[in-house]
């Protein structure tokens, strides 16, 4: 049974509600305006919309709008002009600043909230060793295929109103101040899934996301939510496709189609798993193959992912740049490592960052620049790599900054400090700077591609697709009844055609 049907082809922005003049009123008017109107058909507004206070949104509150950023009224204009949204829902944590850790810091036992989070001395009971310092350290046998994203076991000590202290999963950031009042604390604690008040916390989530106009919602960190002793803790089985059977039962209530957010190697076949059992899928491998594709003049690889996808009927979101970075060693098994190897000394040799996990080499997934930037700022490459986008399978995902010809944003990073390397891009932009870049040429030719892809009748998730790669050309056609579009892409000069057809006859765009 499929949970792809709710959701169109049609492209989609993608940004934060102050990435383009500072609000999502902002965002809205200038959807509206004649510069864009007609682009997009959807919007994938990232999650600080919500009440959130960490990591740019992805360390939630509480799910109800942040006012300052985002009103309801805003999210009924983007339903006026036919927009619908793509939203975030994240599974695996919540803020400490949420009520129900916050419940749980001041009543203790007494608080409803207390098996809503992990206690980690009760999940480890009888398979570890206690520490002076109070809590359990597990034998290395059922820790041994567990993945910690930070050194040492991945706790919080939560002091409690008798003043005990208590270990709490906490898989990502943790940060506890001494105060006069006491200790405070930052930070997103992992949710119990095995709680009913936390079943009840996602079927009301998941309403809510739905009543703001959503037809998409992003499942993000869920991987990690599902947690057994012995077990991974990251896309552990059965556990996480049980989880995800039983959020698509609340999703189906609410008419939501779900898309696992998951990174793995394309050897894992991640992405087919999560297709096989009916879900959308994000295309990781796209934004690494273009640029592998235009550096060695070779479109063989990018069309057999491409007729992959076609002949095993894969529904994807797909994308060039994100709020995160543009993934590569996804790409293992797709291309040698040798190869990836390559793209990252490019990017990274065109002003990009790379994050190492714990120091390790490998361990990184992503390198951090704007998608144009890596493309060495190239105006001609750019449009290359959009025209593909949109002539891929799947749904095409717009980065704001993308859309906008954006560079690399080396003062951000400096003025983040350590850790602050995802700003390169994620520059906010004024009104003013949005209406500027509107008037460059390799934007407004962006926007006449997506209009023509989010308006002609040969795009749909049922058309036929053909792509093929003849030595240094790639071809892609869509069909769909009288309709016809096709792609020829030149990787030598980056030449770029695409031929219309409908029954009054062919034109060139």
């Amino acid at each position: 049974m499929s949970n792809t049907d709710k959701a169109n082809n049609k492209p989609m922005l993608n940004a934060y509600p102050d990435s383009m003049g500072g609000t999502l009123g902002d965002i809205t008017r200038i959807l509206s305006s004649d510069d864009l109107k007609g682009t997009f058909s959807s919007f994938y507004i990232l999650p600080s919309l919500y009440h959130s206070d960490l990591d740019r949104g992805f360390s939630v509150i509480d799910y109800s709008l942040e006012d300052s950023l985002a009103k309801k009224e805003d999210l009924n204009a983007l339903q006026g002009m036919g927009i619908d949204l793509k939203l975030d829902f994240i599974l695996n944590h919540a803020s400490v600043q949420s009520p129900q850790f916050q419940d749980l810091v001041a009543k203790g036992e007494e608080s409803p909230y207390k098996d809503f989070f992990i206690n980690w001395n009760e999940f480890w009971e009888g398979k570890g060793e206690m520490t002076p310092e109070g809590y359990i350290k597990p034998d290395d046998k059922y820790i041994k295929d567990m993945f910690f994203r930070k050194p040492g076991l991945p706790i919080l000590m939560v002091k409690m109103p008798d003043g005990k202290k208590v270990p709490y999963w906490n898989t990502f950031y943790q940060e506890v101040k001494e105060t006069p009042e006491g200790e405070k604390y930052l930070g997103q604690m992992d949710l119990n899934i095995k709680s009913p008040l936390v079943w009840d916390f996602y079927d009301d989530t998941l309403k809510k996301i739905s009543e703001y106009g959503a037809s998409i919602v992003r499942l993000d960190a869920f991987a990690y939510a599902p947690k057994e002793p012995g077990l991974k803790n990251f896309l552990n089985e059965p556990g996480t496709w049980d989880l995800l059977s039983k959020v698509r039962a609340l999703a189906d209530k609410y008419k939501l189609t779900l898309l696992p957010e998951i990174h793995a190697s394309y050897s894992e076949k991640i992405y087919e798993t999560i297709a096989d059992k009916g879900y959308m899928t994000y295309d990781f491998f796209l934004p690494g193959l273009i640029i592998d594709a235009f550096e060695n003049k070779d479109g063989s690889t990018l069309v057999a992912w491409a007729n992959e996808l076609i002949d095993k009927k894969i529904r994807t979101v797909n994308m060039l740049g994100c709020h995160d970075g543009i993934p590569l060693l996804d790409l293992k098994g797709l291309i040698p490592e040798e190869q990836i190897e390559n793209l990252i000394k490019t990017v990274v040799g065109r002003g990009g960052y790379v994050k190492d996990l714990h120091g390790a080499k490998n361990m990184y997934y992503q390198v951090n620049a704007t998608y144009y930037s890596a493309l060495g700022e190239d105006d001609k490459k750019m449009l290359a790599a959009r025209a593909l986008q949109l002539f891929m399978p799947g749904k095409p995902q717009v980065w704001y900054l993308d859309l906008l010809a954006g560079k690399n944003d080396y003062e951000a990073v400096k003025a983040a400090g350590a850790g602050g390397h995802k700003e390169i891009n994620r520059t906010n932009y004024t009104a003013d700077m949005v209406s500027e870049a509107l008037n460059k040429d390799v934007v407004k030719r962006q926007i006449e591609l997506l209009r023509f892809r989010n308006s002609f009748a040969a795009f749909d998730w049922d058309s036929s697709i053909e792509a093929k790669a003849k030595d240094d050309v790639i071809f892609i056609k869509w069909i769909k009844g009288d309709y016809a579009a096709t792609l020829k892409l030149n990787l030598t000069d980056f030449d770029c055609v695409i031929i219309a057809k409908d029954k009054d006859g062919e034109r060139v765009i």
